[in-house]
């Protein structure tokens, strides 16, 4: 594939800014600045009203626009394109900047917010689930049958390589054992904020009997760093893969050299756009069972005082891993899926990073951006990294490809720390197993941090 270049990006009868051409770009960048910023009557509580309608089609038309502006430049610049991440980080990053710094409205903001993880529209529930039922469904089956037994493994030596670096770079700086575990490896590795560090200060706080808020304010700050270092280290596994091609799999996880395995089977059936809605159709009716089975989990557990959560995600992982198992979806269904999941990985990226970027306050990450701490959660995010990475291609996985779902993975914001890690490595089809990472993983991690808090705090 030819390099980008920018000569093509401002060349009027190209059409590479996301398919359309410089001049219509322009005319749609006009458009999008005028609903965002120009003022317009008065709203219903007599503030200044502006031309925003914030549903879902202008929405997302808007962050499109947005991503595209940063995202083709970004593949376009020199080093950053090759090393950071390119257009995918860039959009982050600048998008974080115009929210932390209110470079756009707060009408705006609020839009964003519901468009990215609030009901009613909530993107993120769509992005996700059809990744997962695409991957899921078309990963062999003997292959999905050998990775179950093998990947928690693999997740569990990441967490041990972070803890071992991580309290190897502590004790330089004075930090005992047991503080390194319970403020840095714990929220680094818990599988993100919402179902990781939240929960968890809740943990610490019936355990210590403080507020939840004076844990977490600082394992927010430090997650937020090691989510930093993530993305980065996944744009540079990218890299390594492209100058070591031994050590990459090219977004295959599993090593599987037997001859029955049988690798993009949907390419030997062209889906039609109805196979298309229907597994569309298919995803929206395994997340609702997902979520009749979270909601039941949740209600068991609270009655019987169990301290284990299952999110709904976890539900949709074991269903799609159930059905392709059980071989019940035909192969026409399954090739719409993995178009369905073409479509949201490979074409609805930027704006979904657009919109994660929004409600990412940079100022997080510039609280706690002390030595020591840059440093220990350096020491974290590489050592998960490296310790998976000496040991995967033994446990049958390749190691670019370990590292990035079983390490970075788990040493992110979550979801959205998924979203941007596998974005930056170009590896948006590993998303279920970054889904177990953030979801079974963080699941394990709650229950090491309620062990280490009732054995070390009182």
């Amino acid at each position: 594939m030819a390099k980008k270049n920018f000569k093509e990006l401002f060349d009027p009868k190209e059409s590479k800014w996301g398919g359309i051409s410089l001049p219509m770009f322009l005319v749609a960048l006009v458009v999008v600045a005028i609903v965002v910023y120009v003022p317009f009557g008065l709203d219903k509580e007599g503030n200044p009203g502006s031309f925003l309608r914030p549903n879902f089609l202008i929405m997302f038309s808007a962050l499109a626009v947005f991503g595209l502006l940063f995202g083709e430049i970004g593949d376009r610049i020199p080093i950053w394109d090759e090393y950071v991440g390119g257009g995918t980080i860039l959009v982050f990053f600048m998008a974080a900047i115009f929210g932390t710094y209110h470079l756009v409205p707060e009408k705006f903001m609020e839009a964003v917010d519901v468009f990215y993880n609030k009901q009613p529209v909530n993107f993120l529930e769509m992005f996700i689930p059809a990744l997962i039922v695409g991957s899921v469904l078309t990963v062999d089956r003997k292959t999905l049958i050998k990775s179950i037994s093998g990947y928690i493994p693999l997740i569990i030596v990441g967490v041990f390589g972070a803890s071992v670096c991580g309290m190897a770079v502590g004790f330089i700086f004075g930090k005992t054992p047991q503080d390194v575990m319970m403020n840095y490896v714990l929220p680094i590795m818990g599988g993100g904020t919402g179902a990781g560090a939240i929960p968890m200060s809740e943990i610490w706080s019936s355990k210590t009997g403080r507020p939840a808020s004076e844990w977490f304010a600082f394992a927010i700050s430090i997650l937020s760093i090691a989510n930093v270092f993530a993305i980065i280290t996944g744009a540079l596994l990218k890299k390594l893969g492209e100058v070591k091609s031994n050590l990459t799999g090219n977004g295959e996880l599993i090593i599987d050299n037997s001859k029955e395995a049988i690798r993009d089977k949907e390419v030997e059936v062209k889906p039609e756009l109805t196979d298309t809605t229907a597994a569309f159709i298919l995803t929206g009716i395994l997340l609702m069972t997902a979520h009749i089975l979270g909601e039941l989990w949740s209600a068991f557990a609270k009655s019987h005082n169990i301290d284990f959560e299952l999110h709904r995600l976890v539900f949709l992982i074991l269903l799609t891993m159930f059905l392709n198992i059980a071989n019940v979806v035909p192969d026409r269904l399954k090739a719409g899926a993995k178009r369905m999941q073409t479509f949201f990985s490979k074409h609805t990226i930027w704006i979904l990073m657009a919109a994660v970027g929004f409600t990412t306050d940079v100022k997080e990450i510039g609280a706690a951006l002390l030595p020591s701490n840059i440093l220990i959660a350096l020491a974290i995010v590489f050592g998960a990294v490296g310790f998976i990475m000496l040991v995967a291609r033994k446990m049958k996985f390749y190691p670019i490809e370990a590292a990035i779902t079983a390490g970075l993975c788990m040493a992110n914001r979550g979801g959205a720390g998924d979203v941007a890690v596998l974005g930056a490595a170009d590896r948006m089809d590993l998303m279920s197993f970054a889904q177990i990472s953030s979801r079974i993983g963080g699941a394990m991690m709650l229950v090491l941090g309620s062990l280490m808090f009732s054995a070390f705090l009182k």
